[in-house]
């Protein structure tokens, strides 16, 4: 299939993946005709922490499905326990979603870390504004859980004005924080108005 071998150009066979040969071209085809596709820098690693900005609209989460699907990423994303309730659950499990219940002692970092040290392929997601509303500064969780779990941050670019989301190379925290999120943040500084609501960037 043409249309698949052009599309994982950027991604390498350590990436976790799910899915199979006909999802994966049923849901390019729908990224292609919405107009969606991955570039950047090739990525080739089996445990990492992606961050995604700017984060402006829960069209945001569609689109990161139909990339899930249609790349065959099994990137996974943690939320709060209540979305898992019901008969919602399985769904939101298949989607990628992990529970965590904010409220107990073990917080998101200390359950994420743990998650690394068990999962010997790791891809989780965060938004780093933590709100679809604009932010002064980034909640720094997803610092916390690079540097506790020893993996590198990728980030993801959303460009909704060319249909896109574009990789960064692979970051290694130094482990001074402050530095290390002026670099992260200066690198989102050409697609602060690039989400859904370039308002809210």
């Amino acid at each position: 299939m043409r249309m698949e071998a052009t599309a994982y150009s950027h991604i390498g066979p350590e990436v976790p993946r799910r899915g199979n040969a006909l999802s994966r071209w049923l849901w390019l085809a729908v990224l292609r005709m919405a107009g969606w596709r991955i570039g950047g820098e090739y990525i080739n690693l089996s445990r990492f922490v992606i961050i995604a900005a700017p984060h402006t609209s829960n069209w945001d989460f569609v689109m990161a499905m139909a990339i899930r699907w249609g790349y065959g990423l099994d990137f996974r994303w943690i939320g709060k326990h209540t979305l898992f309730r019901g008969p919602f659950g399985p769904a939101m499990r298949l989607m990628g979603g992990i529970p965590i219940n904010r409220d107990l002692h073990q917080g998101l970092v200390a359950r994420a870390i743990d998650l690394f040290r068990s999962e010997r392929r790791l891809m989780l997601a965060i938004t780093p504004e933590g709100t679809r509303s604009r932010v002064q500064r980034w909640k720094t969780g997803f610092y916390h859980i690079a540097v506790g779990a020893d993996v590198p941050i990728v980030c993801a670019y959303i460009d909704y004005p060319s249909r896109m989301v574009r990789f960064s190379p692979p970051f290694i925290p130094t482990g001074d924080m402050e530095a290390d999120l002026r670099l992260l943040t200066d690198s989102y500084e050409p697609y602060r108005r690039t989400g859904k609501r370039p308002e809210l960037g």
